[in-house]
């Protein structure tokens, strides 16, 4: 296998089905997990004994968010249609599987997903991917994913479960608000921590700024 021409013709594929989405779940993302990916898994070598396999945690970040579940698509539906691109390229069959079983078992899944990564490369990806949810970026992803889904952006009135609830402001409850402590790895969670600060911070200012405080 030429392995960088490999990367090179799964960015494009990627870049095609994804690039000008607008929940969030854009190329951009890929691209920002990709770089995530590969420095978490540059830094993990001197805490992990076994060798990290780079080529599964490129293509793993590149194809974690083809065919989501969140637009309609089944863990068989991802399957085929990974395992049918990277046939193509004469991809081994065993590093097709390892890309297939992250992409299937990646997402956070409104905090149904109990399945934890048995790989150190599935580990990897998914941390970046979560990173990628937190932060100054993760907040913009959020109201941008809100808008896509048509959700008001905060509903003060609603006296349902946080977990029912269809405002945006929900969302860092339900989910990004957990992230911190559901990193898999050392330097996932060291890059965690500050995210994690600034959306604290992020509702903090919006409550202050929502009742006239600020």
């Amino acid at each position: 296998m030429d392995k960088k021409l490999i990367i090179e013709k799964t960015k494009e594929f990627v870049r095609e089905k994804l690039e000008g989405e607008g929940s969030g779940h854009d190329w951009w993302h890929i691209v920002r997990a990709y770089n995530n990916a590969l420095d978490i898994a540059k830094k993990e070598k001197e805490f992990y004994e076994k060798e990290i396999d780079i080529f599964v945690v490129e293509l793993g970040s590149l194809l974690h968010d083809i065919a989501d579940h969140k637009f309609g698509y089944s863990d068989e539906d991802r399957k085929n249609i990974i395992s049918n691109f990277l046939l193509k390229l004469d991809v081994e069959k065993k590093i097709i599987d390892h890309v297939v079983y992250i992409a299937n078992n990646i997402s956070f899944k409104g905090g149904k997903n109990k399945h934890k990564m048995e790989t150190i490369e599935g580990k990897i990806v998914q941390d970046a991917d979560r990173i990628d949810a937190i932060g100054a970026i993760g907040i913009g992803r959020t109201f941008a994913y809100g808008g896509y889904k048509k959700r008001v952006m905060y509903d003060p009135e609603c006296k349902s479960e946080i977990k029912d609830r269809e405002d945006t402001i929900s969302h860092f409850y339900e989910k990004l608000l957990l992230l911190k402590d559901k990193m898999n790895t050392k330097t996932g969670t060291e890059k965690a921590q500050n995210r994690h600060r600034v959306m604290e911070e992020f509702l903090e200012n919006f409550y202050s700024e929502w009742n006239g405080e600020n």
